[in-house]
């Protein structure tokens, strides 16, 4: 078995209603379940109106989405990962109740879904996606957290 690549991590949380329900230590699993290479991460957990600011901002999309990387080492061979995984809370809830799914696992899928793009996976064409999807499964799997793809296939 080999050893976890090395973690710094930061959390925030500005929008606190997920605070208690995600301790670090679940959020510190997620992100060390999906890295390959030592890493400095910032989580934020926002409500709508900053992830609203924030998709507008730097991706011109005029919506809050449910989680947006800021890499800054978009690699997959860096040295040390280095980003910000920003969740927007009010996103992540109402995904979760339409999907069926808990804030535990759904949460963990964003956090592993936004590790993999810093780290420099995609999934602009089919290939790619299938590729992170896959990955995301069996990080996901190793974590006590079904497949999210297994019944609806949509991409997040």
């Amino acid at each position: 078995m080999s050893a976890k690549p090395k973690l710094s991590l930061t959390l925030q949380f500005p929008d606190e209603r997920l605070k208690k329900q995600l301790p670090k230590a679940l959020l510190k699993s997620a992100v060390q379940a999906a890295l390959f290479a030592p890493a400095e991460i910032t989580l934020r957990f926002v409500d709508a109106a900053e992830g609203k600011i924030l998709n507008r901002d730097f991706r011109g999309k005029d919506y809050a989405t449910n989680v947006l990387t800021f890499a800054y080492t978009e690699d997959e061979h860096a040295e040390t990962t280095q980003a910000d995984i920003i969740l927007c809370t009010d996103v992540l809830q109402q995904e979760a109740e339409a999907q069926n799914k808990t804030i535990h696992d759904h949460a963990l899928h964003l956090i592993v879904h936004g590790v993999l793009h810093a780290q420099g996976y995609d999934h602009l064409d089919d290939e790619e996606a299938e590729e992170m999807e896959g990955l995301e499964a069996e990080i996901l799997a190793t974590l006590g957290v079904a497949n999210p793809y297994a019944d609806d296939g949509k991409p997040l």
